[in-house]
């Protein structure tokens, strides 16, 4: 009994060994959104400020931990009159709710399950997930790189905000695709 008790500890011990921690390069990663805009368009925005960490293990391949967190003051969709509307009480209201955050769960090969808040709501979550694999930069960098899609329903977070049109639509959509590419440097 003790030694299938060490031996599944050691075999534990050296799987963390594989296991490493990479901050999130904001500079080479991208947190974005889409959302229809009167019903015949999107839109498209991202966050500008960012940072997280993501533990990956190299031996199997697997994404083990993700955590990041987004200042909702950053929002950036290349129109400040939007940006500005986006940081009001009305939507994203970042004088109350100044980050959004997501821990990830587990992933497996497909799908990364996590914990996202946002506007002072915890929902879970189901993205799929691209393992990009590892590569070591010019500068001798080891780098993580992996990408996050889905749709949320921005109403299961409190954001509520709308005008109906003349037609019957809406002026925002209340599903939002996420497109999150992350690249992550190896903590040394």
């Amino acid at each position: 009994m003790k030694f299938s008790t060490i031996s599944l500890a050691a075999l534990l011990a050296t799987g963390a060994l594989h296991a490493g921690v990479y901050n999130i390069d904001s500079t080479h990663s991208n947190v974005g959104f889409k959302v229809k805009h009167v019903m015949i368009s999107n839109v498209v925005g991202k966050f500008d400020t960012f940072n997280g960490v993501i533990e990956y293990d190299e031996a199997t391949k697997t994404l083990k931990n993700l955590t990041g967190t987004i200042e909702t003051n950053s929002v950036n969709t290349a129109n400040s009159q939007r940006d500005t509307h986006l940081k009001s009480a009305d939507l994203f209201d970042v004088a109350k709710y100044a980050t959004i955050t997501f821990a990830l769960q587990k992933a497996d090969k497909e799908y990364a399950y996590g914990k996202l808040t946002i506007h002072g709501v915890t929902k879970d979550v189901k993205l799929a997930f691209t393992d990009n694999g590892i590569a070591t930069d010019p500068y001798g960098n080891q780098r993580v790189g992996l990408e996050l899609k889905g749709t949320i329903n921005r109403k299961d977070f409190g954001i509520t905000w709308n005008k109906i049109l003349e037609t019957g639509g809406l002026t925002v959509g209340e599903d939002v695709k996420l497109d999150v590419e992350l690249e992550g440097i190896l903590k040394k």
